[in-house]
C-alpha cells in the first residue's frame, strides 16, 4: 500500500477524530480510505454514463456563498429542470433536478464536486432518457 500524506487544519483533525470515533474505525487512514472510496465509486458511476438521463443532485453551500453557487448553475440552465432551495441556519440546500446528455451530467458533477463553495453533493438517477 502507497502512503500519501495530507493537511488539514486542527478543526478538520478534530472533526476527522469525533467521526472516526462515532463510526468506529480503527484508525483516520482506514476512514480516509473508505471515503476516497466512496468518491471513486461515484466517479466511476457518472464516468460510465452515456445517453440522455435525469438525475437529481442535492447540494449545500453557506448562505453567504448562494451568489456564487447561482452563478455557477446558470451554466447548466439548459439541463436543469427544477430547482428546490431551502434554507437551513446558515447553510442552503439546493435539490436539482437534471434531464441531460451523459456529456453535461458529467461536466455539473466534475464542477459540484470541486467546487470550494460546495459543502457537500450527493446524485441519484431517476432514470434514462433515451428512446
Amino acid at each position: 500500500m502507497e502512503i500519501v500524506s495530507i493537511s488539514v487544519d486542527k478543526e478538520t483533525l478534530q472533526e476527522l477524530n469525533r467521526v472516526q470515533e462515532i463510526l468506529g474505525f480503527k484508525s483516520r487512514s482506514k476512514m480516509i480510505r473508505a471515503t476516497v472510496d466512496s468518491l471513486m465509486n461515484e466517479f466511476k458511476i457518472i464516468e460510465m454514463l452515456k445517453g440522455k438521463h435525469e438525475v437529481i443532485f442535492i447540494v449545500t453551500y453557506k448562505e453567504h456563498e448562494k451568489y456564487n453557487v447561482s452563478n455557477l448553475l446558470h451554466k447548466f440552465e439548459g439541463s436543469i429542470k427544477t430547482t428546490i432551495h431551502q434554507h437551513h441556519s446558515a447553510l442552503c440546500l439546493d435539490i436539482i433536478n437534471v434531464n441531460a446528455d451523459a456529456s453535461k451530467i458529467k461536466e455539473l458533477f466534475r464542477t459540484l464536486k470541486s467546487n470550494k463553495c460546495i459543502k457537500s453533493m450527493n446524485f441519484t438517477f431517476l432514470g434514462s432518457s433515451n428512446p
